[in-house]
């Protein structure tokens, strides 16, 4: 009964996602479901590289805003630095030329991207500097075909990305650009004229929709008007009905400032969000290797980047209470992926080589971390009995007190070591495992407890 059940279930959610006909609203919208390639995948890349990539200067997450810093909030550390380096005169516009990436390859960009154990990759195709990493007919001189690389960027790496991998593609839009002018005059008329949207916006989101068939829209820039301003509903409706992806198709929750954390096809509430508990929703933390930039900074010290222990308990926990990983690179100007970035995305790869059965197509289990153990977290199969246990700390005897139930042919095995370790039942539910010493797991431990319930 339950199988014919399970069947009927996902033929309805077939027909309701192939033949829904969603209305420009977020009470229609929001009832999409989520194709599920975004689910199984859980981690995914994301690439903050443009214009700003060339100053690659400054603290708290000034790399990507080095223009509003400057020339906004007037910060004395972005003014102190291009008094010293550059002339009077010097223009944002004239780091365009400096953003050469003659050493951008995108197919060893793809390659990495396959060895960190990604399921899916976010380049951003513009950011608030209004800078496209495309050839978009709708920001003349300001896109990296008409000044700068003289290439399509996007599009290379969509290509590499599609030929070597099996990465899902997604490109990161920013709705606002801070410099504008026809934003500016939409803002100066609260919202009430939307020259900006009709003529910059949603033109360049249709076009990359359409060009490079994106599976992930990330949409950002949002804050500053609602979503009526931007047309967003209108434009999801078409990406979900009509667009070329509609049936693969995943967007996040920036497209209004009513819509944070409220509305779109997956939650992401804040930059590195990590509520640490389940959520009912579907959301994502990104988060950056770089603790204070997005973008590359030259002035970043070893110090600056969070550790490969680290990028795996947050990816964990992550994916513990139902989240994606979106682990943010800054390519330098000239298109090379600083080493330390790489280091951290071979080490994510080959701790996924051996441990990756507990994370791709994993679910949340009933408990997502341990009853008195701190460094003890879980994921589980769908439909069956076995539960992962991911130890960010651990010792040759570990005791995990969850109300673990074992069945009378339970057993626990070592990811990447010998099956069945020694273990036990504790009168008070759960067990007590003996870890030994030829153990040769790193960073993050994970067992599979099998016959549990």
């Amino acid at each position: 009964m339950r199988t014919k059940f399970s069947f009927l279930f996902i033929c309805l959610s077939l027909f309701l996602t192939c033949f829904a006909n969603y209305q420009p609203n977020w009470e229609s919208l929001d009832k999409r479901p989520l194709p599920e390639w975004y689910d199984d995948a859980k981690i995914g890349i994301f690439i903050h590289w443009g214009v700003f990539s060339v100053p690659s200067y400054g603290y708290r997450n000034a790399g990507e805003w080095f223009w509003y810093r400057w020339k906004i909030t007037a910060s004395p550390a972005e003014a102190i630095f291009m008094d010293a380096n550059y002339r009077p005169d010097f223009q944002y516009a004239d780091f365009a030329p400096q953003f050469t990436a003659e050493f951008y390859n995108s197919n060893a960009w793809a390659d990495l991207f396959k060895a960190s154990g990604a399921g899916y990759v976010v380049l951003t195709s513009k950011h608030h500097e209004g800078y496209t990493n495309w050839p978009s007919v709708n920001s003349w001189n300001w896109n990296s075909m008409d000044v700068g690389p003289k290439r399509d960027l996007v599009g290379e790496l969509e290509k590499s990305v599609r030929n070597r991998t099996s990465l899902h593609f997604g490109l990161y839009h920013s709705l606002y650009e801070w410099f504008n002018p026809l934003y500016q005059k939409d803002r100066a008329n609260g919202f009430t004229t939307q020259d900006f949207i009709r003529t910059k916006t949603m033109p360049e989101l249709y076009d990359i929709v359409r060009r490079y068939k994106p599976e992930l829209i990330w949409s950002d820039g949002q804050w500053e008007a609602d979503s009526s301003y931007w047309n967003s509903t209108d434009f999801i409706a078409w990406l979900y009905n009509s667009s070329p992806v509609k049936d693969t198709i995943v967007t996040n929750d920036r497209w209004g400032k009513d819509t944070l954390c409220k509305h779109g096809g997956y939650l992401t509430c804040s930059d590195h969000y990590n509520p640490g508990v389940l959520q009912e929703r579907k959301w994502e933390n990104a988060m950056t290797i770089d603790k204070d930039s997005w973008g590359y900074r030259r002035n970043a010290v070893l110090s600056d980047y969070i550790t490969i222990e680290y990028l795996l308990q947050q990816l964990v926990t992550t994916i513990s209470c139902n989240g994606n990983f979106l682990l943010n690179i800054g390519p330098a100007k000239d298109g090379t992926i600083p080493v330390v970035y790489e280091e951290r995305l071979r080490q994510m790869g080959q701790w996924l080589q051996m441990n990756g059965e507990a994370v791709y197509g994993s679910k949340p289990w009933k408990y997502q971390n341990d009853t008195t153990n701190q460094h003890a977290w879980y994921t589980a199969k769908q439909g069956g009995d076995v539960v992962y246990a991911f130890l960010f700390q651990w010792s040759q005897s570990v005791t995990l007190r969850s109300p673990l139930a074992s069945s009378s042919s339970a057993t626990v095995d070592l990811l990447g070591g010998k099956p069945s370790l020694v273990w036990m039942p504790l009168k008070e539910k759960g067990v007590k495992i003996e870890i030994p010493a030829w153990s040769n797991a790193k960073w993050v431990m994970v067992l599979r407890l099998t016959g549990f319930k």
